[in-house]
């Protein structure tokens, strides 16, 4: 069963540009279905899909597109990722609804939840990542 969408995630899609709206709304309803036993919610203030606590899957609005991110996204291997950061995220950026290729997108989703690397406790392994699975 896929679980109601956030209000918070929700305000967070309608508060964007008439460009930017539908692609939030298709990546939002695609992690959804795709995780429905995530929680989802607005962190650091984006909306971000946990599994047991542990951040996977989210997106946010940056200067000219939309950046869609997995935290554990250097681990999957996939050619339509990029490097992001120091730790082991990867992301993709969307200046428009149809460069999202949902057959990717959902298959990175799979990825998101059998390959997780354990940001819900960085700050108490001093920066240091271990990997969940």
């Amino acid at each position: 069963m896929i679980p109601p969408m956030n209000k918070e995630t929700l305000a967070y899609n309608n508060a964007q540009s008439e460009t930017d709206k539908p692609i939030c709304q298709l990546l939002a309803s695609t992690i959804n279905a795709s995780l429905p036993e995530a929680e989802n919610k607005i962190w650091h203030a984006i909306p971000v899909w946990f599994l047991d606590g542990n951040p996977v899957a989210g997106y946010s609005k940056l200067k000219g597109c939309i950046r869609l991110l997995f935290w554990s996204g250097q681990s999957f291997d996939e050619p339509g990722l990029t490097n992001e950061g120091k730790f082991k995220a990867a992301e993709i950026r969307y200046t428009s609804i149809e460069q999202v290729n949902t057959k990717d997108l959902k298959r990175w989703l799979k990825k998101a939840r059998t390959i997780q690397w354990d940001y819900k406790n960085i700050v108490k392994r001093k920066g240091q990542l271990e990997r969940l699975k």
